[in-house]
């Protein structure tokens, strides 16, 4: 049972968060104001649910003296059983939904996510697979009511994307997608061939949180390098006769970004310098990690991105995904985009991890 003098320690923080963010020095903070902000919904997400589970708790206790009690009738005693049941049920959803309150946030799980989808080995197929990706992300990001929107593309010849990069801008997209990340394997019979052969080919999947705040990062402007091109995406004659699609690297890590979607060259250098902001974020982060030896190996999309992480095949109708070991034989609607079942199941295999990792943390005394 959850600790009900553990919780309300945690939840005594929520009157002076509150009155923090009533203070005019912190709200000319815009930094510490949307971390307290955060903080804020956090903890009041935890005491909705703190009151809700224990309510049933202290319910299902007083309904189970009732049973136990020989001072009260048969008929009651019957009603209070059937009460225990239903609360027994009640009390364990709520306890799962209090639990996962109670796990530290994630800063990033709000924000916005940038997405890079690159065909691997495979040739033509590769890239074909990719497009498929594409596909499916799209449609279920249409399917949560977020926005999507190209930053950059390389089409191949034969259909789908060499590489393609998008933003996603919605409710809590970062904490959904952020399990995607690693290598995409698909076995099927390609259109390109003749024999009917089954081939296996790759994609690369990365996901990052949006840089919402300059604070976040700092970087110097002597370490870019920023070229103008023309673009050869589409937008029509305007685009490829302008010299628009602007090109950032920076050249301390050579991590590159570009933007050549707008028609506008400051736009496109405003959007190239956002996803060059998260990449460079995100291998600082990494980095940082790894040099605290505080890898996240026990959550699910913090790992190696060259790790494959789920075959699709084809032939079969199934997908599986190698990290939770769970193969679902419904392909066909899945690479539609119905991908609700699967996010949920790495999900909630991710949350059990980090369960694990904070129950075992209190037993060392960390």
């Amino acid at each position: 049972m959850i600790d009900r003098a553990y919780t309300e320690q945690l939840l005594a923080r929520l009157p002076v968060i509150e009155r923090e963010l009533s203070d005019p020095a912190i709200a000319a903070n815009q930094k510490k104001y949307k971390e307290l902000v955060r903080e804020h919904y956090s903890l009041r997400k935890l005491r909705e649910r703190a009151d809700k589970y224990f309510n049933l708790i202290d319910s299902l206790q007083e309904n189970q003296k009732l049973a136990a009690s020989e001072d009260v009738d048969a008929e009651l005693k019957e009603l209070a059983r059937d009460e225990i049941n239903e609360l027994t049920k009640k009390a364990e959803i709520a306890n799962k939904e209090l639990v996962i309150a109670l796990l530290p946030p994630d800063p990033d799980g709000e924000k916005n996510a940038i997405m890079e989808i690159r065909a691997g080995t495979g040739g033509s197929e590769a890239a074909i697979f990719a497009g498929d990706l594409y596909r499916m992300y799209n449609r279920y990001a249409e399917s949560r009511g977020w926005k999507t929107r190209v930053i950059d593309a390389g089409t191949s010849e034969m259909g789908g994307y060499k590489e393609i990069v998008l933003t996603v801008s919605g409710s809590n997209v970062y904490s959904v997608l952020q399990y995607e990340s690693g290598v995409h394997r698909v076995q099927r019979v390609p259109v390109t061939e003749s024999q009917g052969r089954i081939h296996t080919s790759a994609a690369t999947v990365a996901v990052f949180p949006e840089v919402e705040d300059d604070n976040d990062i700092e970087i110097d402007p002597g370490e870019l390098r920023v070229d103008i091109y023309c673009s050869s995406g589409p937008g029509g004659q305007g685009v490829n006769t302008t010299y628009s699609a602007v090109r950032i690297t920076h050249l301390p890590t050579g991590l590159v970004a570009q933007s050549q979607d707008e028609r506008s060259q400051h736009r496109n250098k405003d959007i190239a310098m956002r996803v060059l902001k998260a990449r460079i974020l995100d291998q600082r982060k990494r980095e940082e990690d790894e040099r605290k030896g505080n890898i996240r190996r026990s959550q699910i999309g913090s790992g190696d991105r060259s790790e494959r992480i789920r075959t699709y095949n084809f032939p079969q109708n199934r997908l599986t995904d190698h990290r939770i070991n769970l193969t679902l034989y419904s392909l066909n609607t899945l690479i539609e985009g119905e991908i609700d079942e699967l996010l949920t199941a790495l999900r909630d295999h991710d949350i059990k991890l980090r369960l694990e990792k904070e129950l075992a943390g209190k037993t060392d005394g960390n």
